[in-house]
């Protein structure tokens, strides 16, 4: 605040000690004991006398007051307080600016334990009538009231002796003091200063008056920045604030009034994220709306017209492009201390796979600078992008899938050409389905998603998780494995339940949603004869629908193609089949699975193995394992004695007999 506009609020505050000379000279004028130390405390037969007889001493007249300047000016200005709101609100501020004003205010009240001014002293000092209706209502539904600036405290008295006071965080904006009320410590969020969007159709309506407007936002559009920039271009600030947060707070409402409050007094407007899927409390709606400060409400829901009285503007946020995130990307990073644009990887191949708004990219820019300064001296690469783009997933998903960091890559993989080529389209499509599906309009119409689906099947040991944490691995994003077995229920509509909770965790978080053994909710469809078809219907219809609608990549797992139902397979974008290894692919799994770190003897015969053990590629991993093992026992190399001492363990589990004819010369062996 500017010294002269300080200046002119303590002359104010003068010259309400001026009026308070003038009615403390009208009191003395007929006071029959002004020397009684205990005035006050008591009332005698001669006061009660003296108050029949004499009438109320008169207001004090009030001047024409200049008009105000500074912070007082800025104040009357935007909560609309004519000149008697602002001299009202002087007479309730007086007391904290100047200790003598609590020993005036004991006088004037007559008691000397309340040092603040009552609704008749308050009223009195500027010239106004306690008993005049229009004056009353000042100081019950007046601006000064329904802005926050001033509270009348103690109900239970009558209202002319209830005190006025002026809340801390009014007294000290008036006084230059720029930090938000403590009330509003946790609930008041960072709004993110980003270029971003085109704000200028909001911007006009908050101009001509608009002000309660519902922006819905996109995967990867932000409300928060386009409000922002919209109040910037009006000439005002954003306050944001935070609405769960909000919500939980012990006296919701009043910390809402509050926000309002101190969004008037700095000159800008409310930003409040999100709107959870629940809705919004319609007492919090009231007391958001209460002010006519502009809200702006940002959630990705349909706005509900049950959450408030007020209709507010419904403004559909667009989608951010994967050019513009790539652009967020390097500026973000060069405000973050990374490399300047030009150096360092290519930020929109390296990140386009990741559904980001502008905010969460300016985030994850700050987390992969940070991952960098883990080496010291090494250049921020692609992988400190995706790490960054990662950690703005949120936990809820891990609470119900398993996550899986990926450790694998294509060169892990063992697999017939037409497969692999089918998973590296798995993959290109997950990478440029913004592109594809979102710029270019490939898919039009019926409310589908820019999602990926493909199906994997194959039988049991051919490579089918593997190969989705490849993928995951490929693209830079974290897998998550459902298992269906454990979200089908025999309880009717809570299968769906279980499924729409862990659809709507996965919307929130960049990976790749696994489901292991689908046919368990994928099955065919059947013909109704009874409640049971007609509800296992409904479940796969709602699957159907629910799938088409994410945005994200999904994998559906089965050892049962056949029994996966056609519509879901038409609407599957790669179908990948996984067929039992040949003796070469066998081959090359086994020197695979034994890896490079683990001594082998000399005589290992793995082409043997390949011909002889028909194996699924995991049969095989888990034999290597187990003959790790034993080799471990020993403390040697892998000999053929360690390896079929394996295999004829997977036999057993698979329940298959060990021929001689199958382990030949190596029968002997056979522990």
């Amino acid at each position: 605040m500017t010294g002269d506009g300080l200046a002119d609020l303590l002359a104010r505050v003068r010259e309400v000690e001026r009026r308070i000379r003038h009615l403390v000279a009208a009191r003395r004028a007929d006071d029959p004991q002004p020397d009684d130390p205990f005035r006050g405390l008591y009332l005698s037969d001669e006061a009660i006398d003296r108050l029949l007889a004499q009438p109320p001493v008169p207001p004090v007249p009030l001047p024409s007051p200049a008009a105000p300047t500074g912070r007082l000016a800025a104040v009357a200005e935007r909560f609309g307080l004519d000149p008697l709101d602002v001299e009202l609100l002087l007479t309730a501020l007086a007391g904290d600016v100047d200790p003598r004003f609590e020993q005036f205010f004991g006088y004037l009240n007559d008691d000397v334990t309340r040092r603040r001014p009552s609704v008749a002293v308050a009223l009195a000092l500027c010239g106004l009538p306690v008993a005049g209706a229009a004056a009353r209502a000042r100081l019950v539904d007046g601006p000064l009231l329904r802005g926050g600036l001033v509270e009348v405290d103690d109900p239970e008295r009558p209202f002319a002796s209830r005190a006025v006071r002026v809340p801390d965080r009014v007294v000290a904006h008036l006084l230059g003091h720029d930090a938000p009320d403590r009330l509003l410590a946790e609930v008041l969020v960072q709004v993110p200063d980003l270029v971003w969007g085109d704000p200028s159709h909001l911007a006009g309506a908050l101009a001509a008056g608009v002000a309660f407007c519902y922006l819905r936002e996109p995967p990867t559009g932000s409300g928060q920045v386009l409000a922002a920039r919209a109040l910037a271009a009006v000439g005002l600030g954003a306050l944001g604030v935070d609405l769960a947060r909000l919500a939980a707070a012990p006296d919701a409402a009043v910390v809402a009034r509050a926000a309002a409050r101190e969004a008037r007094l700095t000159g800008a407007g409310l930003i409040v994220v999100p709107v959870p899927p629940a809705g919004l409390p319609a007492h919090l709606a009231e007391a958001l709306t209460a002010d006519p400060c502009p809200v702006l409400l940002v959630g990705e829901q349909p706005w509900d017209p049950a959450w408030s009285r007020r209709r507010p503007l419904l403004v559909d946020v667009p989608p951010s492009t994967p050019g513009e995130r790539a652009a967020l990307w390097q500026s973000a990073l060069a405000a973050a201390g990374g490399p300047p644009g030009g150096h360092g990887p290519d930020r929109g191949r390296a990140t386009q796979q990741f559904l980001l708004r502008p905010e969460q990219v300016s985030r994850a820019a700050a987390a992969a600078v940070l991952q960098a300064r883990l080496a010291p001296g090494e250049p921020i690469t692609a992988a400190h992008l995706q790490a960054g783009a990662r950690s703005e997933n949120g936990s809820a998903l891990q609470r119900l899938a398993r996550r899986i960091e990926p450790a694998v890559g294509w060169s892990d993989l063992v697999l017939p050409a037409p497969t692999r080529t089918a998973l590296e389209e798995v993959a290109l499509r997950a990478r440029h389905r913004e592109r594809v599906l979102g710029e270019w309009g490939m898919r039009p119409g019926g409310g589908r998603g820019m999602g990926v689906a493909a199906l994997f099947a194959g039988d049991s040991g051919t490579g089918k998780t593997m190969s989705a944490e490849v993928i995951a691995a490929s693209l830079g994003l974290d897998l998550y494995v459902v298992d269906l077995a454990t979200v089908v229920d025999k309880y009717v509509g809570e299968t769906e339940k279980n499924l729409e909770r862990i659809f709507t965790a996965a919307s929130g978080v960049n990976g790749v949603l696994l489901f292991d053994e689908a046919d368990a909710v994928f099955g065919k469809r059947s013909e109704v004869r009874d409640a049971h078809d007609r509800y296992a219907n409904v479940e796969s219809a709602y699957l159907l629908q629910r799938m088409e609608s994410f945005d994200g990549l999904v994998i559906l797992a089965t050892n049962l193609r056949a029994n996966i139902d056609e519509a879901f397979t038409r609407r599957l974008d790669v179908l990948v089949d996984f067929p039992l290894p040949d003796e070469h692919h066998r081959r090359l799994l086994w020197d695979r699975c034994l890896g490079a770190t683990v001594g082998r003897a000399p005589r290992l015969d793995l082409g043997f193995c390949a011909g002889a053990f028909d194996l699924a590629g995991g049969a095989i991993r888990a034999a290597c394992v187990t003959a790790a093992y034993l080799a471990a026992e020993d403390d040697g190399p892998i000999t053929m004695a360690h390896v079929i001492t394996a295999v004829q363990r997977e036999y057993r589990k698979l329940g298959r007999l060990c021929l001689q004819a199958e382990f030949g010369p190596y029968y002997e062996l056979i522990a």
